[in-house]
């Protein structure tokens, strides 16, 4: 097992926990819209933040430590961005006010770190005790990157099964209260739509908790480094959301740059598990000796090739798509901080 010094370890904890409460704190303070510049400076300011922590694990530890860490990150940065996807959808199938989607973010953000470090403990619970684990796991990754192929966003649209009991059994308004999950009307208490829109990010943040812990568990089994890989993650995953904008939903192709490396990681984890083989009715209990080890390094390297393919490849479509059509892609694809295309507003003064 790798070790990294105690000190940098909770040091790492307390410093990440201070900038998650004070975004909190910004947040509440000053609720607005940010702007895309203001998105783009704290998104820039995460991802630095993040090689800073990766190059202090190359320093302190060693370089598998650091590429653990990045390719965790990546990873987890990866699946977050499809997730972001479906947080879109919830925001628009809500109707969710502009100026309340921070705060909603950061709701969803807390609720997935607090789920994700659940299964982080169980996962490392399972795999110290029963190394057959990663057959499960890798199981699991490789049926959801067929189901990530196979489907689309489009089935997110759907209510799940709590949100549909919730609108039968909960009396709600038709109007949000800002955050306020409950409200009077005349002298009556009704819950407001933002209960419901918590409950669909949070199980959304359930379904993505089950695919993103075994895939990073197939990287590394440092519980520090599954942590602190997640965090850095879902660090600047709000600012993303606005720096994106309808950009997001052109990425036609990152579905399967995701289904790839989660194909690749599940590969990884049952040959993982064939190498350290205890199962009796599989070689005997044996460990199969002749079974490839894939490391960290390819690991990366295949984490980086897919993403970039994926996104490359999508704008690419995407701008020829806008061609066809007589815009340029940033002409059609509209800023959250605006209220119309910029193609549309060109067409409004010209009329």
């Amino acid at each position: 097992m790798l070790q990294l010094p105690a000190w940098f370890e909770i040091g790492s904890l307390i410093v990440l926990t201070l900038i998650l409460v004070g975004d909190l704190l910004l947040v509440i303070k000053r609720p607005h819209v940010p702007s895309f510049r203001e998105s783009t400076l704290w998104v820039v300011f995460y991802v630095a933040l993040a090689l800073i922590f990766a190059g202090m694990m190359f320093w302190l530890g060693d370089a598998e430590h650091g590429g653990q860490f990045l390719a965790g990150w990546l990873t987890e940065y990866s699946l977050s961005i499809d997730n972001l996807f479906v947080f879109v959808i919830i925001m628009a199938k809500f109707a969710v006010p502009r100026k309340l989607q921070q705060e909603v973010l950061m709701v969803g953000i807390i609720i997935a770190l607090v789920l994700r470090g659940i299964f982080i403990l169980l996962g490392a619970s399972l795999i110290e005790n029963f190394s057959w684990v990663f057959y499960i796991f890798g199981a699991w990754l490789v049926w959801t990157a067929i189901q990530q192929v196979r489907g689309d966003h489009e089935d997110d649209d759907k209510d799940t099964f709590i949100v549909r009991i919730l609108r039968k059994r909960v009396r709600l308004t038709d109007e949000y209260d800002g955050v306020k999950l409950r409200t009077v009307i005349d002298g009556k208490k009704f819950f407001t739509p933002m209960l419901i829109v918590f409950v669909a990010i949070g199980t959304t943040d359930l379904l993505f908790a089950l695919d993103s812990i075994p895939a990073i568990f197939g990287i590394t089994q440092s519980p520090f480094i599954v942590f602190t890989a997640n965090v850095f993650a879902l660090m600047g995953l709000r600012q993303l959301y606005f720096l994106l904008g309808g950009l997001l939903e052109r990425l036609e192709y990152l579905k399967y740059g995701i289904a790839f490396i989660l194909a690749f990681i599940g590969v990884k984890l049952v040959f993982h598990a064939m190498h350290e083989n205890e199962l009796p009715f599989i070689n005997g209990g044996e460990h199969i000796e002749w079974v490839p080890e894939i490391n960290t390094w390819m690991s990366l390297g295949v984490i980086v090739a897919a993403m970039v393919v994926a996104t490359v490849a999508s704008l690419i479509k995407a701008r020829a798509d806008a061609k066809s059509r007589g815009h340029k892609l940033m002409d059609e694809v509209p800023h959250f901080t605006s209220d119309i295309p910029t193609h549309e507003k060109s067409s409004s003064h010209e009329g």
